[in-house]
Formats: structure tokens, C-alpha cells, sequence
């Protein structure tokens, strides 16, 4: 694995547990998939979405996957179990893990091997995006949890520790 792979890697897998945890933070299903006025993503919603992308760009793009993505899917689910949002979540884990895994060191200064909105970032980049992009939404559904329910507690979310090792 190429040393940016490698560390692409930790901060997906950190992420994607920390997201975990908000989802299982939720003190029920039903919380999961609620708003608040001028939000238009519940949490529920915004773990789908993160699983779908990073399953299809990351997993499906880089690692052979053949994951089909449903973005209309992601948005427009109401509802659902909270195990449910989890298992995609680790799915997305295990499928970025072998994507990152199939990269080598030249194809990260390639063009993106799949158009993302008419454009082919480097590789090495669009998935600087991807990261920064799993960490927006992570603190999304963050905010709205805790919103929601009224607590101040996070979930560990941005842990430096996990960093090393």
C-alpha cells in the first residue's frame, strides 16, 4: 500500500467508527431519520450517503467491487434500523480498506479512473477529498444528534490518538 494509502486509511477507518458510534448514539431508530426546520438530511440519511460514496469511489472505482450505487436511495430513505445504517457503514470500511489496498504509487497522480461531475481529479487528491468529505458529514449528523436530543456529549469524533499507531 502506498504511504498515502496507508494514511488515507487510518483517517477513513477512524471516521467511519466515530460515525458508527454517533448512529448507535441515537436513542432509537425512529430519532435517526428526524430533521429540524431548514435541514433537509436526517443523520440516517447522511451515513447512507457517505457509505454509498466512499463504496462507490473508493470501493467499486479503485478496488473492483462492483458496488452499484443508489444516491437517490440514500436521500430519500425515511427510515430503517439503526443496525441497518451500521452495517452499511461497515461495509464502506471494509470496501475502502481494499480499494486503498489496489492503488499503486503511479495511479495516484492519475486522473480519477471515473468522472465525478464531468471532472478527473488526481487520484491522490479526489481522495483527500473523499476524507475531507466523510469528515463534514460525520459532523453533521454530530450537531444534529445532539440537537435532536438535547445532549452534549460527542462521540470521540477527530481522535488524535487514533492517529498514531
Amino acid at each position: 500500500m502506498t504511504p498515502l494509502a496507508a494514511d488515507l486509511l487510518v483517517l477513513f477507518r477512524r471516521d467511519l467508527r466515530c460515525f458508527i458510534r454517533e448512529v448507535e448514539a441515537f436513542p432509537d431508530d425512529a430519532t435517526l431519520w428526524r430533521t429540524l426546520p431548514g435541514i433537509h438530511n436526517s443523520a440516517g440519511n447522511l451515513a447512507l450517503h457517505v457509505a454509498g460514496n466512499l463504496r462507490l469511489f473508493v470501493g467499486a472505482a479503485l478496488g473492483g467491487t462492483g458496488y452499484q450505487r443508489n444516491r437517490e436511495q440514500e436521500f430519500g430513505q425515511r427510515g430503517g434500523t439503526r443496525a441497518e445504517v451500521v452495517a452499511a457503514l461497515e461495509c464502506a470500511n471494509l470496501e475502502v480498506e481494499a480499494g486503498l489496498k489496489a492503488l499503486t504509487l503511479g495511479a495516484l497522480a492519475e486522473p480519477f479512473p471515473q468522472a465525478v461531475g464531468g471532472f478527473q481529479p488526481p487520484t491522490g487528491r479526489f481522495l483527500v477529498h473523499l476524507a475531507a468529505h466523510l469528515a463534514f458529514h460525520l459532523g453533521q449528523a454530530g450537531s444534529l444528534r445532539r440537537a435532536l436530543t438535547g445532549e452534549s456529549s460527542g462521540t470521540g469524533g477527530m481522535s488524535i490518538s487514533e492517529l498514531v499507531g
